[in-house]
């Protein structure tokens, strides 16, 4: 999300130094003590104004020069998205990020993939600023259980992948949980439940999921 938007604000002629300063803000947010949620609310409202339209457009550029030099994907969750596609399996982002970001990676991704994000709110074609409500925590689990709903999915033989501390009602939610990456929290939950765990061997190049 940081990574786009750093590129759209570059793209759009945005003066030097406009990204430092509102990615500035965000993370001075979090350290304030805003939780994720109302950090991922305070992301969008950059956006106000802006037509969906564009910003569609914008996100697809984004994607192809993020892809131009080398993957944007981890090797290691490649190997796992694969080994699902292979099997025939429906695979569901769900992210806190938006369709400018998930869109691209969703078609770059190819065959039974959905991407399901927060949905900000569209008026006469252009973003409000405001969201639904952010995909961040618990809304990530009712998020699996709908979309296992729609698709008459048991989620007790379902995989779900999470890296933060605010995947754990996602990770939950299905009968076989992965923890990728090294998050504490996470790691010490994935002990006591004998979790899967998926060592990336390098941390993700997108700052904000």
């Amino acid at each position: 999300m940081f990574r786009f938007l750093r590129y759209h604000l570059r793209t759009q002629g945005e003066p030097d130094g406009t990204y430092g300063r509102l990615a500035g803000e965000l993370h001075a947010a979090a350290a304030a003590g805003a939780n994720r949620a109302e950090v991922n609310r305070r992301y969008y409202r950059l956006f106000a104004g802006q037509e969906a339209r564009r910003l569609a457009e914008s996100g697809a550029a984004w994607f192809a020069e993020e892809s131009r030099e080398r993957s944007p994907f981890l090797p290691a969750t490649l190997r796992e998205y694969r080994r699902h596609q292979a099997r025939g399996n429906l695979v569901v982002l769900l992210s806190g990020s938006f369709f400018a970001c998930l869109d691209p990676i969703a078609e770059a991704l190819g065959g039974h993939c959905w991407a399901l994000g927060t949905r900000p709110l569209v008026r006469r074609g252009a973003l409000t600023g405001e969201v639904l409500a952010p995909l961040i925590g618990v809304a990530k689990g009712r998020a699996a259980r709908a979309a296992a709903a729609v698709r008459g999915l048991d989620l007790a033989r379902c995989s779900a992948y999470g890296d933060h501390s605010t995947d754990l009602h996602l990770l939950e939610a299905v009968g076989d949980p992965v923890v990728v990456g090294d998050d504490p929290f996470l790691l010490e939950r994935a002990n006591l439940g004998r979790w899967r765990r998926l060592r990336t061997g390098t941390a993700p190049r997108a700052a904000v999921s």
